[in-house]
């Protein structure tokens, strides 16, 4: 194995081990840091490929743990369906036809993100537009993540939005950042940007990213999350812009 080879393979089990800790401190972020990290490291479709797999056991773990799946499927059913096909439709961008393009995108999906959660952005959404938002919303989120590898912008801030319990959302980030992952799976299938060789690697970045939340769990209530949260968003802040600025300087 050339030096080159391992310092690859030890900057993307650190990532995902750290990634892993994030969302078993907070309950997401897996993907967010796994992709703002090695999106530093190489193009945005290769470390989208990475992320496939661990993002979906780690989401589907966290799905399966709630007591409402079905009702919560049955509510949001059509945003679920618009991730999938701005997903599907977006990802030719971060697959190669944005080129440099995708990690600006990354850069600006990070900051935002990163920006809503310093400033405590917060709105309320009135049931009676659930109906028509989520369908909007949903694609956005799709676009977002085929076009950058993110899940969160738009989708987390209005699931916040909606006032669900908290056992409610934790479980509809859980469905969201699951059907992304399928999503952004098919549609880097669809421009052949991750195949059977894709997945080796990224069935080992499962191993770092369960351990990461294994450790996550057991440090979440030995911590303040006001303090992670705060410092986590930080970093992803220094990230995004990084990657925000690096075509311009």
């Amino acid at each position: 194995m050339t030096s080159f080879a391992i310092a690859r393979f030890a900057a993307i089990t650190l990532t995902f081990l750290i990634a892993g800790t994030v969302k078993g401190v907070t309950g997401m972020g897996l993907p967010t840091v796994a992709m703002g990290v090695l999106g530093t490291l190489m193009l945005p479709a290769e470390a989208a490929s990475l992320l496939i797999l661990p993002s979906f056991v780690t989401n589907v773990w966290q799905l399966v743990a709630g007591p409402r799946l079905g009702a919560l499927l049955r509510r949001f059913w059509l945003m679920m369906a618009g991730i999938v096909i701005g997903t599907v439709a977006a990802a030719s961008f971060i697959a190669g036809s944005g080129g440099v393009w995708a990690v600006t995108g990354l850069g600006a999906a990070l900051t935002l993100y990163a920006a809503s959660g310093l400033l405590s952005w917060h709105f309320s959404v009135a049931p009676r537009h659930e109906r028509h938002l989520s369908p909007v919303i949903g694609v956005v989120t799709g676009l977002v993540t085929g076009g950058t590898g993110v899940f969160v912008v738009p989708a987390v801030p209005y699931l916040q939005a909606l006032d669900l319990k908290k056992e409610d959302l934790v479980q509809a980030l859980g469905l969201s950042f699951t059907v992304s992952t399928v999503a952004l799976a098919i549609g880097l299938a669809r421009e052949n940007a991750f195949a059977l060789n894709n997945i080796a690697s990224s069935l080992f970045a499962v191993i770092p990213a369960l351990l990461g939340m294994w450790i996550g769990q057991r440090i979440r209530g030995r911590i303040s999350p006001t303090t992670f949260r705060r410092w986590f968003f930080i970093c992803m802040l220094a990230l995004g812009l990084q990657l925000l600025l690096r075509r311009f300087i």
